[in-house]
């Protein structure tokens, strides 16, 4: 059964004011109280403060809040990528994570080659990587575009190629960014089922995402994140209902009723 729990997790960045992506840093981390020091004295930017929470088998839990709330960070920090500086991270089960369209794809080789690839490194069976090929492809509607070369794909064929490689393979964990919203009406909609069948059977689905709608028919819990903090937590209606303006509340939980 696959859980995950934050312990209050810390997060920072140091600051090198040589760089002018260090500058900016600093002017929005000043405007929002984020500027700390760490232990060497060394000016930084508090990205996360005192972060806990539980998931366990089932959970969809989506990350609300504006730019630079904390939310992709956060993610980050669930894939490993980010070190806490505090707090400590437990995990059990295994982790695909779904933060960059690109991810684990080589753009020089074709959509095709991309898909044995990740079927070799995940160990699958010559059989089972035959089956993988034809599910992504079926997903991914790309006909014959998987003969070329990734790198000639439109954004949102490498949007689609991404989705089907990183959920054709069930994981226990899935982490993904808004990204994915990027795609189209049709496949949004295969997006949801297919993501909503893998949830299903103890899987664990984390979401940021700027679409409250979204957020509303995928998810039963909601975070949100607000200068690097949690601001609140819970249910969908409780969280949205306090995120958004009554007015965008009713609309989201109209069009949430026409779709369902």
């Amino acid at each position: 059964m696959a859980s995950l729990q934050f312990n209050d997790v810390s997060v920072s960045f140091p600051l090198y004011h040589g760089e002018s992506r260090s500058l900016k840093k600093t002017v929005f981390a000043a405007a929002s109280g984020r500027l700390g020091e760490d232990k060497k004295h060394r000016l930084v930017v508090e990205a996360l403060r005192h972060i806990s929470f539980s998931l366990k088998s089932g959970d969809r839990l989506g990350f609300i809040g504006s730019n630079g709330a904390g939310k992709t960070t956060l993610l980050r920090t669930m894939a490993g990528i980010y070190e806490p500086v505090a707090g400590n991270i437990e995990i059990d089960g295994a982790i695909t994570a779904l933060l960059d369209p690109n991810q684990g794809m080589n753009m020089e080789l074709t959509g095709r080659e991309n898909i044995r690839l990740r079927g070799l490194y995940s160990g699958l069976s010559k059989a089972q990587i035959q089956r993988l090929e034809e599910d992504v492809a079926s997903f991914a509607e790309l006909g014959q575009f998987l003969e070329l070369p990734v790198r000639t794909y439109s954004s949102g064929m490498v949007i689609r190629l991404g989705f089907a490689l990183a959920t054709a393979i069930r994981p226990q964990i899935l982490l993904m960014d808004e990204w994915i919203l990027a795609g189209d009406a049709s496949f949004l909609d295969k997006a949801r089922h297919r993501l909503e069948g893998m949830v299903q059977g103890a899987e664990i689905l984390v979401l940021s995402s700027h679409s409250a709608e979204i957020i509303m028919r995928w998810c039963n819990r909601v975070i949100w994140m607000d200068g690097g903090q949690i601001k609140l937590a819970g249910p969908p209606e409780e969280v949205l209902g306090a995120y958004l303006t009554p007015e965008q509340f009713a609309q989201v939980q109209a069009v949430v009723r026409v779709a369902a």
